[in-house]
């Protein structure tokens, strides 16, 4: 098992792919760029309404972590309403995704995965509770708001609010998380 904290000062920042904002890049697999990656992790402040990139051929997950709330609207069909923190939408990449600001603007945690690589298992956490992960490829712990606890092999850390927690587990050794306002994505192979 390998576990890598990387915290602020190591996120990029780049442009979004339609050229409309910015996003702040967290992690992407190793030798993928804003063109063609297996999987990318980010945080972007969406401070008006406007369309998504386009990002056919991949699945996104975006979830709500600061804002009063956004109205997603999909190939002019289906409707996600984000309102409270860690409200999460699910959609094709290659939709025509409209985004609406409910009052003013918003910061949203982006999870996108090639649809044909990986599969994700995303949970939120909004109360404090105790968080066991099983034997995966990879787990990322992102805290919003607090610091979490993490314990493996009668070890303990402590993972500051905004640093992203990156788990590889190869073999059977169980990780316990203890936080609250957490997200935890579960990267698993097709």
């Amino acid at each position: 098992m390998t576990i890598n904290i990387i915290s602020p000062e190591q996120y990029k920042t780049i442009p979004w792919k339609n050229g409309l904002g910015e996003t702040t890049e967290l992690a992407i697999n190793e030798g993928g760029d804003i063109t063609n990656f297996d999987w990318r992790l980010s945080i972007a402040s969406v401070t008006e309404d406007g369309f998504f990139s386009d990002f056919s051929n991949y699945s996104r997950n975006l979830v709500l972590i600061s804002g009063k709330g956004i109205r997603l609207e999909h190939d002019n069909k289906k409707v996600d309403q984000l309102d409270q923190l860690l409200d999460m939408a699910s959609f094709d990449g290659g939709c025509k995704t409209f985004g609406t600001l409910t009052s003013g603007e918003i910061k949203d945690f982006n999870i996108m995965t090639k649809t044909l690589i990986y599969h994700t298992q995303i949970e939120r956490y909004i109360n404090e509770q105790s968080i066991v992960l099983k034997q995966s490829t990879q787990y990322f712990v992102y805290s919003v708001s607090h610091e979490t606890k993490l314990n493996f092999n009668n070890e303990t850390m402590e993972l500051s609010c905004g640093y992203l927690l990156v788990i590889s587990k190869t073999n059977k050794e169980e990780v316990t998380l203890k936080g609250r306002n957490l997200i935890v994505i579960q990267l698993l192979d097709l």
